[in-house]
């Protein structure tokens, strides 16, 4: 009954012809963009030219690939030749002539490999024009490769790849790159290098034809008439190895034209991605700004090479289609909303005056007013069912605030009680440094950090009859519970360390007098210890705590620690007594669980090996080492949030 009672309230009515307004409008954008749009986008004009660099990427790939195999081809014949030089001359021309993109051809014989030619020698054959090719060997004095750079760098890599591009003395404006591959005598020494040179004109004409084909998919550059795109070839440090100004071949740079657009950054990061011979982005396309226009770079490494094949496609060719529809649908656009604008402002200040005097008694409400009048709504849609559901939130509202003050009042009391409970906890333990001023035979440093107000840790440690005892133990569980047992095993062991003095004595009596009546099933992990003062023998019990370390002179080690169980989980349990000789100048780091498994933000636990670390880089005092180890932790930890009581004790025997 109520659904139909505001089946057709005002919303209902609004939201129907809001629909039907908007939905016109996107079906009209919808035919637009369809029919005048399509193929125009950024998107598809990008993949296409970024399909095209890699078609040409694979044809200068092909290209050289063929110049590489015709050498690889020819090793065997020259290596089974090497000591007839009229037949390694033989081979050279041959490769030429069979080869026609390779310009010339050489191999360069390592230092008076033949003593009759003189110094060096160099069977060479190179091609005089498109169809002759002529060939002498170079020795003597001719033979000046010797001292050249590239020369001893290819001998000592010992492995065939492409050279960096040059121009050579005989064609200063053709530059060349040269497959070069190690020639091995019977012994496997490198003996010769044979180059084989490719003129990188075969580059530009690929490229200026690839650039062709692309004029044909922008359909901007029919329009506007005029060249778009720029293709091409780089070195890794952007220097060109192609250019339509022979000019700039080897001497012009092109990141230095590379400036950021409207991604900051994305200059440097295509340039770092194409120093590191990275493809550019398939999916994303980050225009930046090449000779002052914004483009668009595509780019991809040459296999086998250091180089990289860059297309620049300036964004405004693209965009000058996109640019006139969306003004076009932009004005579409604001007309409708205007429109829509009207006719909602028109129903829309008719629905709101009741809404007004609802907000006025929110207001009231806000003030504190509970109990102040609600306006009175005739009508019968979301508006009236408002004013219900206001009417009973006032109600709740002042119920919940006489609730909450109840609430605030019992969390503030429980807070100042535990309060009471941390101050008096932290001073049932040592808290005065240095602990035994007049003494110079024993130097003792402690800190407890509970987890929670209170919390379980416990450490204490007196002198009696020239004996140092101490202990430091964690009690199972947090907060209240744990405190309470804590405060019952600090007692207990004050008390029973007056009448013995063996720690296996103390940990069996603290045992029998937690396991009594323990109905809750707590424990506590304990390491009980006496120090003679005179002599530095330890005698200690564990029950089920961590191991202590020992800093001593040899370094810092994990003390040997039986294993018996907890105090408090099983009563006539024989604890074992173990024994320790301490040197002068020898600490003993003890601690709770609560450093070992500190955990950060990772879920990872500090653990020993850290523990160790850090021992082994503080200074060998028991104050800097445990706030060495606080530092550490609060480090590794970071935003985490503690998980557990952090307790730690460290006592240095200077006797």
């Amino acid at each position: 009954m109520e659904k139909n009672k505001y089946r057709h309230s005002f919303a209902h009515r609004l939201t129907k012809w809001v629909m039907l307004v908007v939905l016109v409008m996107m079906s009209g954008l919808a035919w637009l963009i369809y029919n005048v749009t399509g193929s125009l986008s950024v998107e598809s004009n990008c993949e296409a030219f970024y399909s095209s660099i890699l078609t040409s990427e694979k044809s200068i790939t092909s290209m050289m690939s063929n110049v590489s195999v015709a050498v690889d081809n020819n090793i065997f014949d020259i290596e089974r030749n090497l000591h007839q030089p009229a037949q390694l001359q033989a081979i050279m021309e041959r490769i030429v002539a069979t080869n026609p993109h390779i310009r010339s051809c050489g191999i360069s014989f390592i230092e008076n490999y033949f003593p009759q030619k003189g110094r060096g020698f160099c069977p060479y054959a190179w091609r005089k024009d498109s169809v002759k090719v002529e060939g002498r060997p170079l020795e003597g004095t001719a033979a000046t490769y010797l001292d050249k750079a590239w020369f001893r760098e290819a001998v000592a890599a010992d492995s065939a790849y492409w050279s960096e591009p040059f121009f050579d003395s005989r064609d200063a404006t053709t530059p060349l790159a040269a497959y070069q591959y190690p020639v091995h005598d019977a012994s496997g020494r490198v003996v010769a290098i044979v180059g084989a040179d490719l003129s990188l004109q075969f580059m530009t004409r690929l490229l200026e034809e690839q650039d062709s084909s692309l004029a044909s998919r922008a359909l901007a550059i029919k329009i506007l008439d005029q060249k778009v795109s720029d293709i091409y070839v780089l070195s890794r440090d952007g220097t060109y190895l192609t250019h339509h100004d022979e000019k700039r071949i080897l001497k012009g740079n092109f990141y230095v034209h590379v400036k950021d657009a409207d991604e900051p950054g994305a200059a440097a990061e295509a340039i770092k991605r194409m120093s590191e011979g990275k493809k550019s982005y398939d999916e994303v396309y980050h225009p930046v700004r090449v000779n002052r226009i914004k483009s668009y770079l595509f780019y991809a490494p040459i296999a086998g090479t250091d180089w990289e094949i860059v297309i620049t496609l300036p964004k405004p060719s693209i965009d000058i289609f996109g640019i006139l529809v969306g003004s076009f649908m932009l004005m579409l656009i604001v007309i409708v909303l205007l429109v829509i604008f009207l006719v909602c402002h028109l129903v829309i200040r008719r629905a709101v005056q009741p809404l007004r005097a609802l907000a006025d008694t929110a207001d009231q409400v806000a003030g504190g007013q509970f109990d102040a009048p609600l306006p009175d709504i005739k009508s019968h849609d979301e508006v009236h069912l408002l004013r219900d559901t206001f009417e009973n939130m006032q109600h709740s509202l002042a119920t919940y605030v006489d609730e909450l003050k109840q609430t605030t009042t019992a969390k503030a009391s429980m807070e100042s009680e535990l309060k009471i409970a941390h101050d008096i906890q932290m001073a049932m333990l040592p808290k005065t440094y240095p602990a035994f001023p007049n003494r110079s035979d024993i130097d003792i440093y402690g800190q407890l950090k509970p987890a929670k107000a209170v919390g379980g840790d416990l450490y204490d440690f007196l002198i009696h009859d020239g004996q140092l005892f101490f202990c430091i133990g964690d009690v199972s569980g947090k907060g209240v519970p744990a405190s309470l047992v804590m405060a019952m095993t600090r007692s207990l062991f004050r008390n029973i360390s007056a009448y013995t003095r063996e720690p296996a004595q103390i940990a069996a009596a603290l045992n029998e007098a937690l396991s009594d009546n323990n109905e809750a099933g707590m424990f506590v992990t304990l390491l009980v210890g006496v120090l003679d003062l005179d002599t530095g023998s330890l005698s200690y019990s564990n029950a089920g705590h961590n191991p202590p370390l020992l800093l001593s002179g040899d370094g810092v080690s994990v003390v040997d620690c039986d294993a018996n169980i907890p105090a408090g989980v099983m009563s006539g349990w024989s604890f074992s007594a173990q024994h320790l000789q301490l040197n002068k100048g020898d600490i003993l780091f003890l601690y709770t669980d609560g450093l070992n498994e500190a955990e950060n933000i990772h879920l990872e636990q500090f653990e020993m090996d850290r523990m160790l670390q850090v021992a082994e880089r503080s200074s060998r005092e028991p104050k800097a080492l445990v706030e060495a180890m606080t530092a550490a932790v609060a480090q590794f930890v970071g935003d985490a949030e503690q998980n557990d009581d952090l307790t730690m004790l460290a006592i240095q025997y200077t006797h």
